[in-house]
Formats: structure tokens, sequence, C-alpha cells
């Protein structure tokens, strides 16, 4: 059995802290927080320093989660004028993509292991690409021995080995690469001559692989409302990932990679970077490895691209006046920000079929029910309202794989109550909240 008044003292520093000047409280209205702690962190809505108090109180929370093996706990907490106060605690969920830096519960997770429609995009075909005019791989060849005279490189058999793991067919300057040098990490002093003779930090022949667009999906938070596109004389195409693109080694965080499956305007086998700290894309770096090896790289970087409209469409103040102005087909992704004035219908983009992502703010829809008629989407943000509009109609999108509620402060306690409902339309796990009573005392 929890003890209720010392579980509740733990945290009375930490509500202390967020309540700052208490201004609600002295008006005579409730004050509402959230948050959330993790074991090596936190995001704690206050303004000026922390009390030693309340450091002291998210220290002994962070030894806590460690004890119990938790990474994080969220929390929410209203406080009546009075000193009253009821302090939900929402502990981590594997429904649950929590919203890093934010008090938010986070994303509904609606089916295992789902992915936003970008990250699971396959490469267009190019039947027209070609090794650029400087690939030569017997140049290629006569180079890395010239450079690595002692080198025993893989056998035909282990090159062929490697291709069948892949799936794919080798180009001709990555097969001669790995067949002048093997690089075997466990003799030092040939992992660095390859490394200096190629360029790069070399992966050796069994760790060839391609660039995986899974391994890069931020989270639904984020890749929900993104869009990706090629354009029509771009070198690389637009994706997270490709099986034609073949990570031959690294700078040390980035990953270079011979490209298989390139753009309408690019050539096949060129280099190309992928960068650890973005979740899509590449830049190219060579028109070929063999320019690649001499240091014929590409000094200037491509000037990353906005994803606008058409398939990205803002609706609010800063962005669209309504939503008639984001209606074209190859919309992805509308985001309906809060405004003053009176709230959207979502009919000039029902049945639009590439719609895959709205968010809206409390209050912008209309009609909530409109949602049914968008059959594309897979991810929705809207407030708690909207939501209990959807549910006791039974009309919540079941094309959705996962899901957020924007909260308003009332909403923050009953919020968890509400994300279970749309769980249980799935048959996912709930989401645990323990909810504790306590007395901070009235607003001073």
């Amino acid at each position: 059995m929890v003890d209720q008044k010392s579980a509740f003292a733990v945290w009375e520093p930490v509500l202390r802290l967020m309540l700052g000047d208490d201004t609600e409280r002295r008006a005579a209205r409730s004050a509402r927080v959230a948050g959330r702690i993790s074991r090596y962190g936190w995001s704690l809505a206050h303004r000026g320093s922390m009390s030693p108090a309340a450091r002291s109180a998210v220290q002994g929370i962070q030894r806590g989660l460690a004890q119990v093996g938790a990474e994080e706990v969220a929390f929410r907490a209203e406080v009546r004028p009075d000193g009253r106060t009821t302090l939900g605690l929402v502990w981590p969920s594997v429904v649950v993509e929590p919203a890093v830096g934010y008090p938010d519960l986070g994303v509904l997770v609606l089916v295992d292991g789902s992915l936003p429609e970008p990250w699971l995009r396959r490469p267009a075909p190019v039947p027209g690409a070609v090794p650029a005019p400087s690939a030569d791989p017997e140049l290629l060849e006569r180079t890395l021995r010239e450079r690595l005279p002692d080198a025993v490189g893989a056998t035909e058999e282990e090159i062929a080995a490697a291709e069948a793991r892949l799936g794919v067919a080798l180009s001709d300057e990555l097969k001669v690469l790995h067949r002048v040098a093997r690089v075997d990490w466990d003799d030092f002093g040939a992992a660095v001559r390859a490394e200096d003779a190629v360029g790069c930090e070399l992966s050796g022949l069994p760790h060839l692989c391609a660039v995986d667009a899974a391994d890069r999906h931020p989270g639904w938070n984020f890749g929900a409302k993104e869009a990706l596109s090629t354009a029509p004389d771009a070198a690389v195409q637009g994706l997270a990932g490709s099986p034609g693109w073949i990570g031959f080694g690294s700078n040390g965080g980035d990953t270079f990679a011979v490209d298989l499956t390139p753009g309408p305007g690019g050539h096949f086998g060129q280099v190309i970077l992928v960068d650890h700290e973005r979740s899509f894309g590449a830049e190219l770096v060579a028109d070929s490895l063999t320019d690649f090896v001499l240091g014929r790289v590409r000094e200037e970087r491509s000037r990353r691209h906005e994803y606008e409209l058409p398939a990205v469409a803002r609706v609010g103040p800063g962005g669209l006046e309504t939503i008639r102005a984001a209606a074209h087909p190859a919309l992805e992704v509308l985001s309906v920000d809060a405004r003053d004035g009176a709230p959207f219908s979502l009919a000039p983009v029902a049945g639009l079929p590439r719609l895959r992502t709205l968010t809206a703010m409390p209050g912008t829809l209309a009609d909530p029910l409109e949602v049914a008629g968008l059959p594309g989407l897979e991810f929705l943000e809207i407030g708690a309202e909207d939501w209990r509009v959807l549910l006791d109609a039974g009309a919540v999108p079941r094309t959705l794989k996962a899901a957020a509620i924007t909260v308003r402060d009332q909403d923050h306690l009953p919020v968890v109550a509400l994300a279970n409902e749309i769980l249980a339309l799935w048959d996912r796990p709930e989401i645990v909240q323990s909810l504790l009573e306590g007395d901070l005392g009235p607003a001073v």
C-alpha cells in the first residue's frame, strides 16, 4: 500500500517550484502544472533558478526511477486555491513515444512498429542511370594498389557473398575497393593505412550495409509532419533510406555510401553523405568512387530543401488564411493553428488521397466529425474535446497508426483516461497513471 502522504511530500518542492508566483491561485483560480523527470534530466516549466529543495527533490525522484528501472515519469497536477492538490504520475509505456522536452503525454503508437509513410518509401526506378564519366575502375585499382602495395583484398567469393547478403549487385568501383583492401580493425595499422588511402574510415566487406530508413526515424511527433520529395533534376532521391545506399565508410559520425539508386540527375555509383543528425535525405559528395578516392569531391553542399506547399501546409497565424487555400491533390501534412475567429471546416480537403497527417489546435475545427472524410489519415493530433466527439460518435479513423492529444490546462488530469479509450480501439495496453492527493496550503 502506497503511503500517499509520504509520496506526495517527495513531489511537493517540485510543485511549489512550478507554481512560481502562484498568480492563478491568488486570483482564486486553480493552477495546473505539468512536466516530466527522467533519470538523466527534466522538463519543468519554471522561471529563475531551481531552489535547493526542488533540486534535491528532483535528484531523489531520479534515484527512485533508477531503483525501479524506469526511464522517466511524466506528471500533471491541479492545485486548487485552498491548497488541495491532485497529482497524476504517468509511467512509461510501450505504447507512448514521449514528447521529448515537453510536458505533454506524448504520441500514442496504435500500430506496433509502425512508421510514417515517408520512412516506408522505396526508391523510384531510374532505368537510364549510368556511372559518371569519371568512374574508372582501372584507375581506381591502380591508385589503391600504389597507396596500399602490401594490402590483401577480398576474394571474388567473398564479394559475391556480400552481394547475396545485401540483395544488390555492387558497383564495379565498390568491388575494386574491397578487392584491393581488406579492412580488419584487429590489424589497426593496416586499417589506418586503408583509411588514409581511401579518404575515410572504412567498413570491412562483412560490415557493408544499406542505409535503413527505420533507423533514421525521429519518432511520430516529428516524422509524421515531414514530407519528402525528389526534384526532376535531383542527383539524390529524397528518401530516408534505400536498399541501394551502401554505406562503405564514415567520417567518424556520418556515413559515406555508394548510391545504387540515384536521382534522375545523378549517376549510378555516386558517393553520398548520410548525415547522422538528419532524419532523411543525403548529400552528393562525389560523382564516382574514383573521384572520391582521388580527392575530387564537391566542396559545396546543396541547399537543404524546406518542404512547403503543396505537400505541407499550415493554416493560421503566419500561414495560409483558409483550408481551401491548402487543398491540393499532393497535400500530405495539414496543420491548423489557433487563431481568433471562426473555426475551420475540413470540407475543402475531404477525400484528398495523400493527406496522411492532421494536427489541429483545440477549438480550431468547426466539426471534428469531418475528420472521417480523410480516407488516408495515419496520424491525428487534436484537442481532448475533439477526441471526445470522435469517440462518442464511434468515428475515430481506423486508418490511424499513431495519435496525440493536445491538452488545455483543464484537460491535464483526464487525458490519460481519454488516451486509454483510444488505445482500447486497437487493443493496445493501457497507460498507467498513479493519482496522489495532498495539500500545499493556500496561495501566499
